[in-house]
């Protein structure tokens, strides 16, 4: 009992003597002024061309410098594989989804949800100085208060004093637009890097083409490095290195054929680098030098930021922080877990949602006879696209290649560990079962959840939710869930669901009619017998896009030429979404293997649509020039 007593009593006072160092330390880093923090975005570039994260990548060693006293994150991910809809979820901490900001290029800018701003607004609020050089790109309007300075001359230099700042420093040199080289070139500009120092990925075609291209970008990305040393250079000669949080990380994936606008790896796993600072070390609590293995992504990051800087993060943000006060190393390294989504890309429409979640990944293609090689414009300006489609047309590429040009299944499954460029799908073996019904039913759970507005066809959105598209969600709930149910109705039999199909097809819900539309579709001849009634939706059906949608069917099982139907929906739309979502139907069927022709007259369409940018990507390929 003595013994005890005299234990007791030791552990008691070395608690009380620990409880007031704690509370020493803790008096001192309250005298501290919050810190600032700085992130050095780059376009375009997976996780795949940087040594630091993937052997197949190159050497970045202003990149790798950060590390030495910082994090890497293994699993980083954007929400989404491209420019405006990644950066709306960054400037936001919201799902894209959910707010409507989901589309890119915007026809209109949405407005924030409820109450909430920007995440530097209160930045700004709470004393910081905000810089932005330069890019925003966003799907939201912006509103004041965000930006101290946002020009391509905005630099931390300008703040008051030593007054606490919160810096974005873009890098433009590895976007997309680098790999619109010419064939002359190709010829005449040599690489730095060895086309021989790294493997071409197994989806593309083991061509000159895409060894130059692959070398040619990761020359890039050494440029790119460079300028993330400038931005360095700079922070050190003013002294902040010490004070200072530095995120390097890119602004989604790409930019090798495939990647970017898809919902692949390639597309969403990014390079993140966080360097913490000696002075702040205290806020993190895990040590430094080391990997997180835990999934974060960019729905995350303005919270961080605003947790770092000691910011209380307001409710209606979707994210959650994974650095600062209370985030611990066995919690963030727990996370498992990332949702995606893609809906339009310039003019190319194709609704997909996917989740990650440990080693699998699910992806969910609501329209799935839509192929990824769907044509979009801008994409095919590079020479390995190009080459990709047309070894396709010739029937020179091996299966696994030539996947990207044809109809996907409604579910695809991968283990991304033993397959990183998913080309093995899973959900169809039985050993997968459990994983297949698990991964279903978490990415279902949250789109519910989400109240995803992309059930609603993006010009019914412009015309219905735009204004207030959470207040929209939250109305239409119900309705939402029914239209998510409809379109489930594609992933069983199709003997099981006809009678559902054929009551869904009938309603007079024009929604309820459109996903039960596509649902035919998905399913292709196998859902023939429905033919009569789909006929008569597209000659009678009050919607113009479902008319559109029913031809579509017919097409797709060649039981009659859409051709007609299509194009005089097309001159009878006054809106320009509408008119859009037509021509990507158009699209697919003039290049599905029943080689419909579509010969378009463009004085009979709209002025204003025809005016439209996107709608005249569409035009200038379905109306060659000459």
């Amino acid at each position: 009992m003595k013994k005890t007593k005299q234990y007791t009593f030791l552990q008691f006072l070395a608690a009380l003597i620990l409880s007031g160092m704690l509370l020493s330390c803790q008096s001192e880093r309250d005298d501290l002024p919050p810190p600032n923090i700085v992130w050095i975005t780059s376009e375009d570039n997976s996780k795949h061309y940087l040594k630091l994260f993937d052997e197949n990548g190159v050497s970045a060693p202003n990149i790798e410098s950060l590390a030495r006293q910082g994090l890497v994150f293994t699993r980083a991910f954007s929400n989404a594989p491209v420019c405006s809809v990644a950066r709306s979820t960054l400037i936001s901490g919201c799902y894209g989804p959910r707010i409507g900001a989901q589309y890119h290029r915007k026809y209109i800018p949405v407005p924030m949800p409820d109450s909430l701003q920007m995440f530097p607004w209160y930045l700004r609020k709470a004393g910081y100085f905000t810089s932005n050089n330069q890019k925003k790109d966003y799907n939201i309007i912006e509103g004041k208060g965000v930006w101290d300075e946002s020009s391509g001359e905005a630099t931390w230099r300008n703040r008051e004093g030593d007054q606490p700042f919160f810096h974005v420093f873009n890098i433009g040199i590895s976007h997309e637009s680098g790999l619109h080289f010419s064939s002359q070139e190709m010829d005449s500009i040599p690489t730095e890097t060895s086309e021989n120092s790294f493997k071409i990925q197994p989806n593309h075609p083991q061509t000159p083409t895409f060894a130059y291209t692959n070398a040619y970008y990761r020359d890039k990305i050494r440029v790119m490095d460079g300028k993330v040393g400038e931005v360095l250079d700079q922070l050190r000669k003013d002294g902040l290195m010490d004070n200072t949080f530095i995120f390097y990380f890119g602004d989604h994936g790409g930019v090798l054929p495939g990647s970017k606008g898809y919902l692949y790896e390639t597309g969403l796993h990014v390079p993140l680098v966080v360097h913490i600072p000696e002075k702040y070390k205290h806020l993190i609590h895990m040590p430094t030098k080391n990997t997180v293995q835990g999934f974060v992504s960019f729905v995350d990051f303005g919270p961080t930021v605003l947790n770092l800087a000691g910011i209380p993060i307001p409710e209606n943000m979707d994210g959650r922080p994974f650095l600062g006060p209370k985030i611990t190393t066995d919690e963030l390294n727990a996370r498992d877990v990332t949702f995606s989504y893609a809906d339009r890309f310039d003019e190319k429409y194709d609704m997909v949602r996917a989740v990650r979640k440990g080693k699998f990944k699910y992806i969910r293609s609501y329209t799935p006879f839509n192929p990824d090689g769907l044509v979009n414009n801008y994409r095919y300006k590079q020479l390995a696209y190009q080459e990709w489609r047309a070894m396709y047309a010739v029937g020179g590429l091996n299966e696994i290649q030539s996947a990207f040009f044809e109809a996907r299944e409604p579910e695809l499954l991968f283990d991304v560990e033993a397959d990183p460029f998913e080309t093995v799908n899973l959900a169809d073996q039985t050993d997968y079962e459990n994983v297949l019904s698990d991964m279903r039913q978490t990415l279902d759970t949250w789109a519910k959840g989400l109240r995803d507005l992309s059930f609603f066809p993006e010009h019914h959105l412009i015309e219905q939710a735009f204004t207030d598209p959470v207040t929209f969600g939250n109305e239409q709930h119900e309705s939402i869930k029914r239209y998510m149910a409809i379109s489930n109705l594609s992933l069983s039999s199709f003997g099981e669901v006809k009678s559902q199909l054929i009551a869904g097809l009938q309603s007079p819900d024009p929604w309820e009619r459109y996903w039960s539309i596509i649902v035919c579709s998905s399913f292709g001849k196998r859902a023939k017998s429905l033919e009569n009634q789909i006929g008569k939706l597209a000659l009678n059906d009050s919607e113009l896009i479902n008319k559109v949608r029913a031809a579509e069917f017919l097409g797709i099982v060649q039981s009659s030429n859409p051709s007609e139907i299509m194009t005089q929906a097309l001159y009878e739309s006054k809106k320009p979404s509408e008119a859009l979502l037509i021509l990507n139907s158009i699209v697919l069927m003039q290049s599905s293997n029943a080689d419909y022709m579509f010969n378009l007259d463009i004085n009979k369409i709209a002025p204003m649509v025809a005016e439209d940018s996107q709608v005249k990507r569409r035009l200038d390929y379905l109306i060659p020039k000459g």
